[in-house]
């Protein structure tokens, strides 16, 4: 599980969140490592990749 924080307050995921996500689980599959999923945390609302996908 990853997670992370918007200090915006804004969990929407930008470009460099969908980047980074991509390439840390792809980087979990070469070290078979399974990431379950990332989230982020905004001001009262949160975003799971997992849920979006």
């Amino acid at each position: 599980m990853l997670f992370h924080n918007h200090t915006s307050g804004d969990p929407e995921p930008s470009q460099e969140d969908d980047d980074i996500t991509k390439k840390l689980f792809d980087a979990g599959e070469l070290l078979n490592i399974k990431v379950l999923d990332h989230v982020i945390i905004g001001k009262n609302e949160f975003y799971s990749f997992k849920d979006q996908s």
